[in-house]
């Protein structure tokens, strides 16, 4: 069974098996979900002390981690429409 990070879940609850169908169908999906954990993980670890890191590093984590749910977001409408 494919396992979709909770936070996506949350992000996206409306699209939930849209977002599950289109992971285990596309690579290119399948891919940004797979980046969107690695970073979220590595924000959570920072902001629970349990990894050092700076807020300037931080930021850039944080921001790319946004940048992948732009492009999710963006597959899922384009799935939406067609």
């Amino acid at each position: 069974m494919t396992h979709l990070s909770s936070d996506l879940t949350d992000a996206f609850p409306d699209d939930a098996a849209l977002l599950h169908t289109l992971k285990v169908d596309s690579a290119h999906v399948r891919k940004l979900v797979e980046q969107y954990d690695a970073l979220n993980h590595a924000v959570n670890r920072i902001e629970t002390d349990v990894e050092p890191g700076s807020h300037e590093h931080l930021e850039v984590l944080k921001k790319q981690r946004l940048g992948v749910l732009d492009a999710l977001a963006a597959q899922l409408a384009l799935a939406r429409m067609g």
